[in-house]
């Protein structure tokens, strides 16, 4: 057999000082996307921080409630929380969306190498960034829906149903949304 024979490499072509610096600075402008990435992680800060002081506030509305007979919380407890873990989950569509951008379009970040491929922080396309994305944006809609559904009255038995059939849809949506992961 003979051994195959393969084209000598080209010799690397010749570019023009200009060439080089342009195509430098297109490199570089890629860090324009920071502008996005430190915006959005400080909206996080702030929606995380917000999001605890409405629970450390629920907490002190039923520390008063139950120790002092304090105002009734009973009403509005629930729907507070609600609201709470909406802010967190808007929150870490915020990180989700800095951290992959960053991850994409900037540089790799060390500490997630390692780390399960799934890890919602751990992206490796913008396909797989905005399918993260959608799914926490879906979660915090249907919380969002059932804090709507908590403070709902039922004038006629067709609310009821149409109530029971929202909760059905959204069983129906996290069902294949779950079937849509494993096959991931």
């Amino acid at each position: 057999m003979e051994p195959e024979h393969r084209p000598a490499p080209r010799p690397p072509k010749r570019r023009s000082q200009l060439e080089r610096r342009f195509e430098a600075f297109l490199w570089h402008s890629r860090l324009m996307v920071l502008m996005a990435v430190i915006p959005a992680l400080l909206g996080a800060l702030v929606l995380f921080i917000i999001a605890s002081l409405d629970v450390l506030s629920i907490l002190a509305d039923t520390w008063r409630h139950y120790l002092s007979g304090g105002a009734d919380i009973h009403k509005t407890v629930v729907t507070d929380i609600i609201v709470a873990v909406d802010i967190y989950l808007i929150a870490l569509v915020l990180m989700i969306f800095a951290l992959g951008v960053y991850k994409l379009f900037v540089s790799r970040i060390e500490p997630a190498e390692g780390r399960d491929p799934h890890h919602p922080f751990n992206v490796s396309s913008l396909d797989q960034l905005k399918d993260k994305i959608a799914r926490v944006v879906i979660l915090a809609v249907i919380i969002e829906f059932f804090r709507a559904v908590v403070g709902i009255s039922f004038d006629t038995p067709l609310d009821a149903i149409y109530l029971a059939l929202s909760v059905l849809a959204l069983a129906l949506a996290l069902y294949l949304m779950a079937l849509a992961h494993k096959q991931e």
